[in-house]
């Protein structure tokens, strides 16, 4: 008997995860993420973003999923289907940080936003610093403002880790850079 194929929101998560073990901590893109995969205080949601009302109502629960359990110290909403394409993803992106502030979550948790064709205002497309904010799939990462702070505190110059991320990018090539996200995204990593 052979084992089935693996469903389209199970392969977004595994490659999700995948990604955030083999690129995010393997690279320290994010330096506090290690200490979060090692805890498995991390949740990875799979939403359909073909219908963005729904899409939205997801990312609200997920705040008060993460208000109801403190356990959960960040939240990836793995976006699988709906927003292929970058501009639609930031005017989704813009509409769900309005929604947070409307809903009164602002102060309480931020998003950090992801893509596969992420590109940074001003930079060129294959530019490697850009991956710094790609990921196999749209993404939306729900941080806990408190943690954030907190790890920031015990963080030697925390301003530097931007202008470190992008040197590291550039260093590693965007050529490279580019199949390792394709490996990831088609369960080979």
């Amino acid at each position: 008997m052979s084992a089935s194929p693996e469903r389209p929101q199970d392969q977004a998560l595994t490659a999700t995860r995948a990604w955030v073990e083999t690129f995010v901590v393997a690279h320290n893109v994010c330096p506090f993420a290690g200490r979060e995969v090692a805890r498995d205080t991390i949740r990875y949601v799979a939403v359909d973003a073909t219908d963005w009302e729904r899409a939205l109502l997801a990312l609200v629960a997920e705040c008060e999923r993460l208000d109801a359990t403190p356990t959960i110290e960040t939240t990836l909403l793995v976006l699988t289907e709906g927003l292929e394409e970058f501009d639609d993803y930031l005017d989704f992106l813009a509409i769900a940080e309005a929604l947070l502030a409307q809903q009164g979550f602002e102060g309480t948790y931020q998003l950090a936003s992801f893509h596969p064709d992420y590109c940074f205002e001003g930079a060129e497309q294959q530019d490697a610093s850009n991956f710094t904010n790609r990921s196999p799939f749209p993404m939306l990462h729900l941080l806990r403002e408190a943690g954030l702070e907190e790890a920031l505190e015990h963080y030697p110059n925390p301003e530097a880790i931007p202008e470190r991320n992008v040197a590291a990018m550039r260093e590693l090539g965007a050529a490279a850079l580019a199949d390792a996200l394709l490996a990831l995204r088609d369960g080979k990593r």
